[in-house]
């Protein structure tokens, strides 16, 4: 696939602030601290060595398809307090697309590339003198309050972004803590300074049901801001300290001012505070929020956040992400470094922490529950599913635990484990019931954390219950297409789903169940049309959808795919799946033919990208199909397309990611595959040997081990696996297991430019 566009406007600033790669050098003057305590800056400004956070660009994936946001939160943080550009439609579906050149706010709330436009919930804006104000695009009803701004004068790093807003010349420093923001503005006008809190600030799918404003004392305020959209009962209570105080405010709900007023409700709430110029044109504001209530929210911030140390804070949250990176070291070349652990990175935005520093949090019942775990929300598991899960077993094994109960806590509230969870509230969004292949996963691993009797319990109601076409795949063994779109993809997911039931079942010792449910993972060969050699959508009486072109997206008989890209979806299954195909031959030549049969972009929707013939790595379907080569016998044609995805579809610009991040499960596909191995069935617990991309990576693991993983002779040319060790005896076999590598020890690849299938 050739480039998408390429962002000179980026490379520029890059060279007028002394960047390169964000890796060799950053934007000084926005890196170092005042006492040098970070990276140990000279007083001349330059960098002592270079650390793993160095390597890390957020900013890439904020352009094209990949809907990320730059903005500063720490690991698996409840906050992420990033800028939004004010406008809406797919482009800005997370709140910032890098080609904008405005800012209309810095909210608290972000969703990382899932596509589906919520949150931005509690935005700030720090104004001086006449507010600018425009229509920013034709689905606004009113006016935003914006100002423009140059790339060349932003930066970012894990836990921490700067912006300078040119309309009201005001430099603009974010960083967080798990639950709680902190701002700095740096006013150069100081006789006009202010800060905007407009509760009414809503984009995309979201919007305000109701909030609140209560000004406490004359420099904190509290209150909520509750919504509906995507999540459709979310409530984000806040509570805010300046750390000056306000000379005056206002506030007003549908642009109404209210006078001698401090509190005000409603669905528009604005909040505005001036200071005076007196005390200097430095103005802190630290915020945490609570799914809870404002009391909680206030707990929160004195938790993490006892007084105004923004350098403390930064170089805490930095630590914590270098610490989080450091659990791979790897040698490569300084590109693909910045995409390493950028990936890494990309990894640790979600789940989010959800419960407070008390437990408490909002389920999604509606109520308020207290956990002894931590509770984790923004479960993306049609995407996470397939390797961001399997990716956490091996380097946030410590977390697992607590996501597995999360999970299983959604489903004692709720009373169906998770499809897609988000802040309290089941989305039901996308399909399958893939919570199942989670907890299997965490189960088989020694990582689930709960009573696997009650586990099962739950995995077997999400198979045994009526909605989403599941009524009619128990009786028929399909979804027909008559009362349901994605019918296909529904049967072949839930076919896998039902495989990874039954393995628990069987370890459990339900043989009935288990016989039952292997039954029912044969399922997804009930669509295949012997004719067309595709799996076709079913009618109710059992005849095949016609017409049918394997290449169209309409009608949606496939979940954001065409026939040949969910063709190859039965993990649990490929010595079948290779039999229905006619042999490891006709299989060889299907595959072939997926990455060589071109279709115009005319002809494919928008979230059809990254494209290789028919094979999309943009979307989460087309993943582990690389990897099947090595099943039908031809590894080399795999290792091949594995490689030529590595260095097209991923790269150091802002458009680096060809597809959406969904949460991690882009750059879990990235991090496995440049170590040389993924997890085609995300639930066999098996690695399916693939081409790294490394020279050498170093996994830590717990209990003082490591695993270490060479590729010999490793260049851009040298593509091909001629070998492969473990522990220094020859493998033979197409994976390795997931014991072999937390055992610790080494896995070697010796690498050639010399296609060798035999």
């Amino acid at each position: 696939m050739s480039k998408a566009l390429n962002f000179l406007e980026k490379k520029e600033s890059y060279q007028a602030t002394g960047k390169k790669n964000m890796s060799l050098k950053k934007y000084v003057s926005g890196i170092c601290l005042a006492a040098g305590l970070l990276y140990g800056c000279s007083d001349s400004g330059e960098e002592k060595q270079s650390e793993l956070t160095n390597y890390v660009d957020p900013f890439i994936g904020t352009a094209g398809k990949g809907k990320t946001y730059p903005g500063a939160t720490v690991p698996f943080g409840m906050v992420q307090l990033s800028p939004d550009n004010g406008r809406n439609g797919w482009d800005w579906i997370s709140g910032y697309f890098y080609p904008d050149s405005v800012i209309s706010g810095f909210s608290h709330l972000h969703l990382s590339g899932t596509g589906a436009g919520d949150l931005c919930d509690i935005s700030f804006l720090p104004v001086s003198g006449k507010e600018k104000q425009t229509r920013l695009d034709s689905v606004s009803k009113r006016e935003t309050v914006h100002s423009g701004f140059s790339h060349s004068r932003e930066s970012a790093e894990p836990g921490y972004y700067q912006v300078y807003l040119d309309d009201y010349q005001v430099d603009v420093e974010l960083t967080a803590t798990t639950r709680s923001g902190l701002q700095r503005y740096n006013f150069d006008r100081t006789n006009s300074m202010a800060v905007r809190l407009h509760l009414g600030y809503a984009r995309n799918w979201d919007w305000v049901t109701d909030s609140q404003l209560k000004v406490v004392n004359d420099s904190t305020i509290t209150g909520y801001r509750k919504s509906s959209g995507w999540a459709r009962d979310q409530r984000v209570y806040f509570y805010t300290v300046f750390s000056k105080p306000f000379s005056a405010f206002a506030i007003s709900e549908n642009d109404t001012l209210v006078s001698d007023v401090s509190e005000i409700s409603g669905k528009n709430v604005l909040g505005k505070f001036f200071f005076d110029e007196s005390q200097g044109g430095e103005i802190m504001v630290k915020t945490a929020i609570s799914s809870v209530s404002m009391a909680n929210a206030k707990a929160n911030l004195e938790d993490e956040q006892s007084g105004f140390d923004f350098g403390l804070v930064r170089k805490q949250a930095l630590a914590r992400w270098e610490n989080e990176l450091s659990k791979i070291q790897v040698e490569t070349t300084e590109d693909d470094k910045i995409q390493f652990y950028t990936a890494m990175y990309h990894s640790m935005l979600a789940p989010i922490t959800f419960s407070d520093v008390n437990g408490e949090y909002k389920g999604p019942d509606g109520s308020i529950h207290q956990a002894d775990y931590i509770r984790y929300s923004i479960f993306s598991l049609w995407d996470t599913f397939r390797a961001w899960h399997p990716l956490a077993t091996l380097l946030y094994s410590d977390r697992v635990p607590d996501m597995m109960q999360s999970l299983m806590g959604h489903y004692e509230e709720y009373g169906k484990l998770p499809v897609w969870n988000m802040h309290g509230n089941e989305t039901d969004m996308m399909l399958g019931y893939h919570s199942l292949p989670v907890l299997a996963d965490a189960y088989f691993k020694g990582q689930l954390g709960e009573d696997p009797v009650q586990m099962y319990e739950a995995m077997k109601k999400s198979a045994m219950q009526d909605e989403f076409g599941i009524k009619a795949y128990k009786e028929l063994g399909y979804v027909p297409y008559d009362s349901l779109g994605w019918n296909v993809s529904l049967t072949m997911e839930y076919a896998f789903d039902d495989w990874c039931l039954a393995q628990v079942a069987k370890d459990l010792g339900k043989e009935e169940d288990y016989d039952y449910f292997m039954n029912r993972s044969k399922n997804y060969q009930n669509h295949f049309d012997s004719a067309s050699r595709f799996f076709r959508a079913k009618s109710l009486s059992g005849n095949f959808r016609s017409p049918f072109d394997p290449l169209a997206y309409h009608p949606e008989d496939y979940a954001e795919a065409n026939a040949w890209q969910y063709y190859w979806f039965a993990p649990q299954d490929i010595d079948g799946l290779i039999a229905l195909t006619g042999g490891n031959q006709a299989f060889e030549k299907k595959l072939d033919a997926l990455f060589e049969t071109s279709q115009s972009a005319e002809e494919t929707p928008v979230w059809i990208s990254g494209n290789i013939g028919q094979y999309i790595h943009g979307n989460e379907p087309s993943h582990h199909v690389p990897y099947l080569y090595r099943s039908a016998g031809v590894p080399n044609k795999g290792e091949q397309r594995i490689r030529q995805i590595l260095d097209e579809l991923y790269t150091t610009q802002p458009d680096g990611l060809c597809g959406n991040e969904d949460c991690g499960q882009m750059s879990a596909w990235y991090i496995f595959s440049a170590l040389g191995f993924y997890p085609v069935n995300p639930a066999d617990g098996k690695y399916i040997l693939g081409s790294p991309s490394v020279e050498e990576a170093t996994i830590i693991l717990p209990d003082n081990k490591s695993f270490t993983i060479k590729a010999i002779n490793q260049s851009k040319q040298n593509v091909f696996v001629k070998s492969v060790s473990l522990n220094g005896q020859q493998v033979s076999r197409n994976f390795i297991t997931h014991e072999d590598v937390v055992r610790g020890g080494e896995l070697v690849f010796e690498m050639t430019n010399q296609p060798d299938n035999n």
